[in-house]
């Protein structure tokens, strides 16, 4: 097998589209933490960015296409656990993401807030507060569910 150069094997990686690319790249540099690994196309057309072992794709989006805060709703939500909720929250807040939840501890032992970025795009930046099993807070857990 070829070793992929830019991720790790078995690594989720979300494309996300921006208006406006450059803006949103510093943006989210920013507002969130997240720095380029690299960017390409001329006119810029996509980079890759990541905020520790969370990696995305961010792209240009056509002229034709509506970003979630100009359609007034989102169809996603992205989650990056990081060790320092607080301290993100704080970062993101002064650079003026929009909060939608303050830091808070989910039923589910996640700590947590939620904020959207320039384009409407809702994020969530999470860490582990308390060990439970999801039987604990509620949900069901599927017979046959391994986790690798």
């Amino acid at each position: 097998m070829i070793e992929n150069r830019s991720l790790p094997t078995d690594t989720l990686l979300p494309h996300v589209e921006y208006k406006g690319l450059a803006e949103a790249i510093e943006w989210l540099g920013t507002a969130f933490g997240f720095r380029e690994h690299y960017r390409y196309g001329e006119p810029l057309s996509g980079a890759q960015v990541h905020l520790g072992k969370a990696w995305i794709m961010v792209h240009q989006a056509e002229e034709d296409c509506a970003s979630p805060a100009e359609l007034g709703y989102g169809t996603q939500s992205l989650t990056v656990f990081i060790d320092d909720v607080e301290a993100h929250f704080g970062r993101a807040k002064a650079a003026g993401a929009k909060i939608l939840e303050e830091p808070h501890e989910t039923v589910y032992g996640e700590f947590q807030y939620a904020a959207e970025d320039l384009d409407g795009h809702h994020w969530l930046f999470s860490r582990h507060a308390r060990d439970l099993s999801p039987d604990e807070w509620g949900a069901t857990v599927a017979k046959d569910a391994g986790m690798a």
